[in-house]
C-alpha cells in the first residue's frame, strides 16, 4: 500500500535525542517505512511556545540541517521533496517534505519566509497553542496580527502551504476570509466526536471543504476520545463523521507520530497497514481508503505544491 502522512514530529525527536533516520526506536524510521511504496512523510520542525525571535529561527536552521545531513547519509532510501516533480519521480525512494509547526520560526521577520522556502519548507503551521508574532493559537481567543496577514500573503506568493492546525477559532476565520489559495489542517479531528479545543467544528470542516483543502485525521489520543484511553474504534468514529459531511476527497492522515501519546492499539508507522486492514473489516472500500491514506494528499500536492 501507499501512505502519505501530513504531520509527524520525528525530526524534532531525532535532533533532541541524537537519533538516525534510517533505523531508530521512535515512531518512524525509514527502514520500517519501506513496506509502503511509496511513503511520503511531512517532517515538522516544532517550535515550542517558549522559543521566540532569533532563537526560534536558529532552532529551525539546526533541525533542517539535521534532515539534510541524514539525506546525505541515506539518499539511496529517501529524498527531501521540494516540488511535486520530486514526489512524482521518487521511483524506489521514500519522500520527506520539510514543514514547520509554528511560524515563530520566522523570528518575527517577513524576509524569513523566503529563507524557509529556500531551506525546503513547503508547509507551515501558523501557530502552536500559544501566541506568536502572527497571532493566537488554540489556548487564546485573538486572531491574525497585522504581521500575520503579511506572513500569509507572503507564504501564498512564495509557495508555502498554510496549515491552521493549533490555531484559535478567530485566527482560523481571519485566515479563511483573506486566503487566496487552499489551506489545510494537517492534524486535527472532529470536535463533535471529541470535545478537545484543538479539534475542528463542523463549520470549520465545511470551510476547509469549500476551499478544497485537506484535513489530516490524527492519532493523538487526546483528540480521539474524551475518555482516558483511545482505540481504533475512536479513529473510525471521526472518519465516519467527516465522511458523512462529504469529506471523501479532503480527508487524509496526519498521524502526529513522535509528537503525542498514541491509542493503545497504534505503535508507530508499522501500524498503518493494520489500521488500513481494520477499516476494510468495517466494509470500507479499498478505493476510499486509498484516497484517505494517500491519494487525497498526493492530489492536493499535485495542484498546490510549486
Amino acid at each position: 500500500m501507499n501512505f502519505f502522512d501530513l504531520h509527524c514530529d520525528t525530526l524534532y525527536e531525532m535532533f533532541t535525542k541524537n537519533k538516525e533516520i534510517f533505523k531508530n526506536d521512535l515512531n518512524i524510521d525509514i527502514e520500517r517505512s519501506l513496506k509502503y511504496r511509496p511513503y511520503i512523510g511531512c517532517f515538522a520542525v516544532w517550535i515550542p511556545d517558549n522559543m521566540r525571535g532569533k532563537n526560534a529561527f536558529d532552532f529551525f536552521n539546526k533541525l533542517s540541517r539535521k534532515l539534510y545531513e541524514q539525506e546525505n547519509l541515506y539518499r539511496k532510501y529517501f529524498k527531501v521533496c521540494k516540488s511535486f516533480e520530486d514526489i512524482k519521480n521518487l521511483k524506489e525512494r521514500q519522500g520527506i517534505i520539510l514543514t514547520v509547526e509554528g511560524s515563530a520560526a520566522l523570528g518575527g521577520k517577513i524576509e524569513n519566509v523566503n529563507s524557509l522556502y529556500k531551506s525546503g519548507v513547503r508547509i507551515m503551521t501558523l501557530t502552536w497553542n500559544g501566541k506568536c508574532e502572527v497571532g493566537d493559537g488554540a489556548d487564546f481567543k485573538g486572531g491574525l496580527s497585522d504581521f500575520g496577514y503579511e506572513v500569509v500573503k507572503k507564504m501564498e506568493e512564495t509557495g508555502i502551504i498554510v496549515d491552521v492546525s493549533h490555531a484559535s477559532e478567530k485566527l482560523f476565520y481571519d485566515l479563511s476570509q483573506m486566503a487566496s489559495k487552499p489551506f489545510i489542517v494537517t492534524h486535527s479531528n472532529s470536535q463533535t466526536i471529541c470535545s478537545h479545543r484543538r479539534n475542528l467544528t463542523d463549520e470549520q470542516f465545511e470551510t476547509i471543504k469549500s476551499v478544497k483543502g485537506l484535513v489530516g485525521i490524527t492519532f493523538c489520543r487526546y483528540f480521539l476520545s474524551d475518555k482516558k484511553q483511545a482505540h481504533f474504534d475512536d479513529l473510525l468514529r471521526h472518519v465516519e463523521h467527516f465522511l458523512e459531511r462529504g469529506g471523501e476527497n479532503i480527508l487524509a492522515i496526519g498521524s502526529d507520530f513522535d509528537g503525542t501519546e498514541l491509542p493503545v492499539d497504534i505503535s508507530g508507522i508499522e501500524s498503518i497497514e493494520k489500521i488500513y486492514e481494520n477499516f476494510l473489516k468495517y466494509n470500507y472500500s479499498e478505493r476510499l481508503l486509498d484516497k484517505i491514506f494517500f491519494e487525497n494528499a498526493y492530489n492536493f500536492m499535485r495542484l498546490n505544491l510549486t
